[in-house]
């Protein structure tokens, strides 16, 4: 098939052998001159590790992470508090459930970047000393621990429930837990223990 000439006498053909001839020529000078290509540029780190200071169950610590890093990823890794159980990771279990400032949040869920002063209660800080929190002893009781898994932060969320509300429904007990996820099926007892220590608190 014959070649379509354009009106100066330069085939498509040719100027497009042309044109790849110039872009090779250009990179290979430019790789001579001591610039960097895109396969051989070494990437840029894309964060830096943070220092700064988080209030946990009553002690000021100084922890360094990642800017992206979770609360639970920070409690459980640099503060070896690893009561905090990360589940799902996508906020959906509640396993991960602590405090801040005496509410119960998903710690998967916040940067701990974004923590700043506010105080951070876990698992571990739950307790005075040897004393458990009437929510523990009742739990330990009412057989409502089993693989113990999703069980700190049930306790968190029960523990707030108690201290805000002294005399909690059943119902208020199952709108408190609706979030977490037990694969064991220890509802029943999580309310119980709940109620009861509730009812110890109170007298």
């Amino acid at each position: 098939m014959p070649r379509k000439i354009a009106q100066d006498g330069v085939s498509r053909r040719d100027f497009l052998k042309g044109a790849g001839a110039a872009l090779a020529g250009g990179a290979v000078s430019a790789n001579a001159a001591g610039m960097p290509d895109a396969a051989t540029e070494t990437p840029v780190a894309s964060s830096a590790a943070f220092s700064g200071w988080l209030d946990v169950n009553g002690i000021r610590r100084s922890v360094a992470f990642e800017p992206q890093a979770t609360l639970a990823e920070v409690l459980r890794g640099p503060l070896e508090l690893t009561g905090t159980k990360i589940g799902c990771d996508r906020g959906a279990c509640s396993a991960c459930t602590v405090w801040i400032d005496g509410a119960p949040v998903l710690s998967c869920m916040t940067l701990a970047i974004d923590v700043g002063a506010r105080k951070v209660v876990t698992i571990e800080g739950l307790a005075r000393g040897e004393q458990l929190h009437p929510v523990q002893s009742a739990f330990i009781e009412r057989d409502a621990v089993q693989c113990g898994f999703c069980t700190p932060g049930m306790v968190m969320s029960c523990a707030a429930l108690v201290e805000r509300n002294p005399a909690p429904t059943r119902d208020d007990v199952k709108a408190a837990i609706a979030g977490h996820l037990c694969r064991c099926g220890t509802y029943p007892h999580v309310v119980d223990a709940t109620l009861a220590a509730a009812k110890a608190m109170k007298g």
